[in-house]
This record gives structure tokens, C-alpha cells and sequence, in this order.
């Protein structure tokens, strides 16, 4: 039986001053130059988190690059590329004309950036340095977004945005391994803005409260809230309702898949089942088979999962039909104005807060 969180974690809380004090460490090198703090020719914008697992990373960095884009910008996104094979310096994942790397190749989080970004180059590479100048000099990339980029620093950026998932927030507020924290609070301080995400009725007054604490703590630093909407999957042939789709068996491999569970039941589907694996899960035909045969066992007639996971799944065949749960990311009017006004992007072009 695998240990809960909590458990791993109050095992791990008697290392978490060292763990804190290293990351201090590294931050202050670079803060005093010790280590090399790269400044590159064009804008750079960081979109990461201070805890562990998923705060809505992927789509705001869509959302981001889409907007960037519909303002006359040529923006390129860097990622580290993490559960990817490609080990080169510089692995292009999708040049903005093509996808040129799956998501075993390139990690699942950059390869579904490609796929739903067709027109916006997206570039790996354990040294982000590398993949950035390759954008700025043989992509022509007028603009940066570092994907998971705020304990990457290396880079200098003029945008450090930080992400809370609305229901989780700091969790235990303790550092790893005793807690969700990647580094101790006060590294905020290097961060210009935060945003809320997954906002929703029923979390909204715990994330206005957090916003009012970050924002008395780390004053001068908006907060910024944003919501994530699914869309039903449509079937072939059919309009899709909660009433036209079959009974349903939901699997993942996400950060945290109760999310992904509680969406499902919040949208009246009829979920036969479920079944999950850690993050950036690979699957195996393996893997499918056995997702299929409990799915048939619970008496379902389709599968469902997240479009991330679809990404991994291209290329293994199941023998039920295989839907994906899609979703819209939209903000409050806040962010698009801070991004033009810190940018110096002129109002007047189009541009769409959902996605």
C-alpha cells in the first residue's frame, strides 16, 4: 500500500529546514551574482508556482502565448521537457509550422502545447538558456514564455507570475519533503504578480481571503483570478448532453486527479468507474488493455480522461471508444491589462480572455 501524502510528508518535516536553507542559498548566489543571471534581448515571461503539482501552469501559459500572439507578438514557449526522452541542448518540439516531437519525446505538457498551439513554436531543454536563444536567433521569437519558470534562475524575466490552485493554496505551507512547498514563502518576494486558478463558487471565498493575505504580505503585487470550464465530449454523430453519452469509466495521470473525478461528477455524467496513475504517467498497451477490462467490468461503454493524457495515448489502441474532457481558461480583466501595460502592448487589438 503507497503512503499518503500526509504521511510522506510529516516523515519528511525534520529535513525540511535543510532543504529551505539550500534553496536560500541558491537563490541569494544568484541574487549576488555568484551564479550567472542570463539577461536576453527580448521580454521574457515566467509562469511557475511554489508548490508541488498542478496549479494551472499549461493552460495559462496557453492562454499567455495566445494572447501574445493576437497582439502582433512572435512568442515562443520553453519548458524543461520533464518525462521527455529528447536529451539534445535544444529540442523543438513544434517549429509554429509543425509538431515535430510526440510526447514521449518531448514530455506531455509541451507536446499538447504544440498540438493546440499549431502556430507558436514550443521548445525543450534541461538549460533553458539554450532553447531561449534558439527561439530569439532561428525562430525570430519577439517574446519568451518560460513554462514552470520561478525556480529557474537563470533567466532574468520581466514577468514573474506565480500560480495558487484556488482550492489547494500553499497546502500545509510547510517545505518539501515536509510539505508542498519547492522553496520557503519569502522566495514570493521575487515574483511580480499572482493568479488564482480554478477559481469557482465554491472555492472563491478561501481564494479571496488568500489574495488579501498575499496581498498585505507581499505588497505592491497584484492578484489576478482565473476559472477553468469543461467542455462534454462529443461523441461521433451525436450532439453531446449528459443524457447522450454512455456510461463512463474516467481515468488520469494528473497531479491531482480528484480534480479531473469531481468535474466529472459535477457535469452529471454517468461514471461507472475510475482509476488513476501518478503524474506524467507513460502508458503502455499494457496499461490500456487493463484500463479497458476494468472499465468493461464496471459496465462501462467508453472511456474518458483528460486532454493531457490523450496526448500519451496516440499511439496505443483501446478497445472502447476513447473520449477526451476538454477545457476553457478564462481570466479576469486584470491580467490582459497588466500584461499590455508591463509590455507596452497598445489597446485596440482583439483579444479573447477564454480559451
Amino acid at each position: 500500500m503507497t503512503p499518503s501524502p500526509s504521511t510522506l510528508f510529516a516523515i519528511g518535516r525534520p529535513f525540511s529546514p535543510l532543504y529551505s536553507l539550500a534553496m536560500s542559498i541558491r537563490q541569494n548566489l544568484y541574487r549576488k551574482n555568484i551564479l550567472t543571471v542570463h539577461r536576453l534581448a527580448v521580454p521574457v515571461i515566467s509562469v511557475g508556482n511554489l508548490t508541488l503539482g498542478g496549479t494551472g501552469k499549461t493552460p495559462t501559459v496557453a492562454w499567455i502565448a495566445r494572447f501574445l500572439h493576437s497582439a502582433g507578438h512572435r512568442p515562443a514557449i520553453i519548458s524543461r521537457g520533464y518525462g521527455g526522452t529528447a536529451r539534445d541542448a535544444v529540442n523543438l518540439v513544434s517549429d509554429g509550422n509543425q509538431v515535430l516531437l510526440n510526447a514521449e519525446q518531448a514530455g506531455d505538457e509541451p507536446a499538447m502545447l504544440a498540438r493546440q498551439l499549431p502556430e507558436i513554436p514550443v521548445l525543450t531543454g534541461k538549460t533553458r538558456l539554450h532553447p531561449c536563444r534558439h527561439a530569439i536567433e532561428r525562430l525570430r521569437s519577439t517574446i519568451l514564455i518560460l513554462d514552470d519558470g520561478f525556480q529557474h534562475l537563470a533567466i532574468a524575466r520581466d514577468i514573474n507570475l506565480v500560480l495558487f490552485n484556488a482550492t489547494t493554496l500553499a497546502g500545509n505551507s510547510r517545505v518539501f519533503p515536509g510539505g508542498e512547498l519547492r522553496e520557503p514563502v519569502a522566495a514570493l518576494h521575487r515574483c511580480t504578480a499572482f493568479l488564482l486558478t480554478g477559481v469557482d463558487d465554491g472555492n472563491r471565498g478561501r481564494a479571496e481571503r488568500f489574495a488579501a493575505l498575499l496581498s498585505n504580505r507581499f505588497q505592491g503585487k497584484s492578484v489576478y483570478y482565473s476559472t477553468i470550464a469543461a467542455d462534454l465530449p462529443a461523441p461521433p454523430n451525436l450532439k453531446p448532453t449528459a443524457d447522450s453519452l454512455p456510461p463512463l469509466f474516467a481515468f488520469c495521470a494528473i497531479a491531482h486527479p480528484d480534480r479531473f473525478f469531481t468535474t466529472l461528477y459535477g457535469m452529471n455524467l454517468h461514471v461507472t468507474g475510475k482509476t488513476w496513475f501518478r503524474d506524467h504517467h507513460r502508458y503502455s498497451q499494457n496499461d490500456v488493455d487493463a484500463i479497458c477490462r476494468r472499465a468493461e467490468a464496471s459496465g462501462a461503454r467508453a472511456l474518458i480522461t483528460t486532454e493531457k493524457d490523450m496526448i500519451k495515448l496516440e499511439r496505443l489502441q483501446a478497445a472502447l471508444p476513447l473520449l477526451p474532457l476538454k477545457t476553457r481558461f478564462d481570466t479576469d480583466d486584470g491580467l490582459p491589462v497588466y500584461l499590455r501595460q508591463t509590455l507596452g502592448i497598445a489597446p485596440g487589438r482583439e483579444e479573447h480572455r477564454s480559451i
